[in-house]
């Protein structure tokens, strides 16, 4: 017996934007990122550390422009100290869009496949369906890139063969086309399609640096020269500009040397996982097209679009054709609130218990009868006289796993024919007896 489970019930907490029962992309996303504006920004899982970020920007040029750059609109005439606070706040906007663009947009995220391919030569007629394919790819593959062998491998999350240079971030738990690392100051991975923006963001915030930088010390110089003192007590009057100096000083280092690090992987066509994995320096490396077309490669080529819609619908898939499960049959109805076929009306939830009521998920003895008088007790006396015949004939009759008394769905020919036959009539005439549904065969008393 086969109970149908309720109906699920809409989610208003889902994310759905039309209201129905369709998710959007981005809502049943498998990989670990966090999306924004309905599936328009898409961030990494340590998105929080973006907040810290901005803050690491943003308060040290509003520190400069309020304790330095206000005090250079006094010291120059013709609206040169207006420019020099102007500069930094447009230079700070620019490396803030930078930021969004390198972590809010797809770095490069290979879609996975539904189901694993299908190994070469594999048939599932000849194989019997035995053995699953998974089991039988091969974990490496070898493809030539520009005449050279590189081995892609096979990724079980996203069940696809990596193309070359991609890789799986196990954070953001996705496969990245041209992976070049995952970045805990932006959020998200560095791939083909943002790593363009995030070289420009880390040179950009070099920039950034060596000016606020360059102008304290010019407020200092002023200061020392205006008041005809040591530099050491014109540092003293500006605790500010020694704070930024030294907050620069140390960041230059960091910031300055990840772009001069990224310019020779830029020069050299390689990605940081690449470079500390493969050592193209001691192996021919496949990627390089020599100095000026690998600059070209970065920032003369268009980026290529996104390979996923993160706010389309997710497609229905068909509906599954009815298929045997352990012997028994099983509908692709089967967990859908759809009419009773046996009693001609719709399923009532809780008119029947679950299985886990009964000792090993069978029914009792008592029940059993008592499903199959039920059963039996709308058939004429004509049918019912048929069945008890057959009964005394000795037909043969399995066991159901269901009841261990109850008998075997087939039946005879002949009671076929007969109910077919009493059926007509009572159809013919309007006169509604019950539905016809099944009918019982029950083992001989001895």
């Amino acid at each position: 017996m086969y109970v149908v489970p309720p109906p699920k019930q809409a989610d208003p907490l889902g994310g759905s934007t039309n209201g129905s029962d369709e998710l959007l992309v981005y809502q049943a996303w498998k990989g670990s990122n966090k999306f924004f504006l309905q599936g328009r920004f898409i961030f990494g899982p340590d998105v929080r550390s973006l907040a810290l970020t901005i803050f690491l920007i943003v308060a040290p040029v509003a520190a400069f422009c309020v304790f330095v750059g206000r005090k250079l609109m006094n010291e120059y005439s013709d609206h040169h100290g207006i420019s020099i606070m102007f500069v930094a706040v447009l230079f700070t906007c620019y490396v803030l869009v930078l930021l969004l663009l390198t972590s809010g947009r797809d770095p490069g995220i290979i879609p996975r496949n539904a189901h694993p391919p299908e190994p070469e030569g594999y048939d599932a007629n000849a194989e019997g369906g035995g053995q699953t394919p998974q089991l039988r790819l091969p974990r490496i593959k070898e493809v030539e890139v520009n005449g050279i062998p590189v081995k892609i491998k096979y990724c079980d999350t996203c069940m696809l063969y990596r193309p070359p240079r991609c890789s799986h971030c196990s954070i953001c738990n996705n496969c990245v086309e041209r992976f070049d690392h995952h970045c805990p100051w932006v959020g998200q991975c560095i791939g083909l399609r943002n790593y363009r923006f995030f070289f420009m963001f880390v040179f950009s915030t070099t920039l950034l640096c060596i000016y606020v930088f360059g102008f304290c010390w010019v407020y200092i110089v002023r200061i020392m020269h205006s008041e005809e003192t040591t530099i050491w007590k014109a540092m003293i009057k500006t605790p500010a500009s020694i704070a930024l100096i030294v907050y620069t000083f140390i960041s230059v280092w960091f910031v300055g040397g990840l772009t001069s690090f990224h310019l020779y992987l830029i020069s050299t066509n390689q990605t940081t996982y690449e470079n500390f994995r493969y050592r193209y320096d001691r192996r021919a490396n496949p990627y390089n097209k020599g100095v000026a077309q690998n600059f070209k490669e970065i920032f003369c080529t268009s980026i290529p679009p996104s390979k996923n819609n993160f706010r389309a619908t997710i497609p229905k898939e068909p509906a599954l054709p009815a298929r045997s499960v352990g012997g028994g049959f099983a509908s692709p109805n089967m967990g859908k609130a759809t009419e009773d076929i046996e009693v001609g009306r719709k399923a009532v939830w809780g008119e029947v218990g679950p299985l886990g009521d009964y000792p090993d998920g069978q029914l009792s003895d008592n029940d059993g009868r008592n499903a199959k008088d039920s059963n039996a007790g709308g058939l004429s006396p004509e049918i019912r006289t048929t069945v008890d015949e057959g009964e005394r004939a000795g037909v043969h009759r399995k066991r159901s796993s269901w009841g261990r008394k109850s008998g075997n769905w087939e039946m005879s020919p002949e009671v076929l024919a007969l109910a077919s036959r009493m059926a007509e009539p009572n159809r013919t005439g309007g006169s509604s007896s019950g539905s016809l549904s099944a009918v019982r065969s029950t083992d001989p008393k001895p």
